[in-house]
């Protein structure tokens, strides 16, 4: 796996305005953004301990979580990822799963998981049997995206997040979600070895500080 770096910061909207005017100027949107935002649905995973959350909490450096994630509710491309992170550093991983498969995670039937031959189905199959790991709350929002390929540069803007408090019905694009309380905008910078100063001073927003937020987290807010 390759570990990035990754910052995040809580702006408000007065931040967006600027900051969409200044990473236009200097980076381009996401080719896969149709006019310059998509919208993101994940099912994250916990355990009946609530581990993933409880060490997001408590500032755990070395973790990991669990999710299916798909785009505009595009059924053909359905991802099951796994992020990492130690100290501070990024990893992800992840595989393509079909929307049956999906489906047939979220009913529980998971048996199909350790013959599937691909290598981040078994571990999560083996994680759910042996750990209890469960689809545990939907997490939607919309994501602004720029790139810059000095670097791998990545940067985010993500906004009207929204939670399915214990619902886990995934594939369903009517499925009720509520706002995940009060829930700020998120910038995200994320980059491999080095960090232009050029995109270091665009997203730089006076009074503005580096974040732990977690969208998984707020998202728990009811349950």
């Amino acid at each position: 796996m390759k570990y990035r770096h990754e910052l995040k910061h809580v702006i408000n909207y007065e931040d967006t305005l600027i900051l969409r005017s200044r990473l236009l100027a200097v980076m381009k949107p996401d080719k896969n953004a149709a006019d310059g935002e998509y919208r993101i649905r994940s099912l994250y995973f916990d355990d009946l301990s609530d581990s993933a959350l409880r060490e997001k909490i408590d500032g755990v450096n070395i973790r990991e979580k669990f999710r299916i994630r798909l785009y505009n509710n595009d059924t053909s491309l359905i991802k099951l990822e796994k992020k990492s992170k130690i100290n501070g550093l990024c990893a992800k991983e992840n595989c393509k799963i079909s929307q049956e498969e999906a489906q047939k995670i979220v009913d529980g039937d998971i048996g199909w998981m350790e013959e599937s031959g691909r290598p981040l189905c078994q571990e999560l199959y083996s994680k759910m049997i042996t750990q209890g790991l469960r689809p545990k709350t939907i997490v939607d929002y919309i994501r602004e995206p720029f790139v810059f390929e000095p670097g791998n540069v990545r940067v985010t803007i993500d906004h009207h997040i929204r939670t399915g408090a214990l619902c886990t019905d995934f594939l369903n694009p009517n499925t009720l979600t509520l706002a995940a309380g009060d829930s700020p905008i998120i910038l995200e910078v994320k980059w491999d070895e080095y960090l232009p100063d050029i995109i270091k001073d665009a997203v730089t927003i006076p009074g503005r500080r580096v974040s732990a937020f977690s969208k998984y987290a707020q998202c728990r807010v009811y349950g």
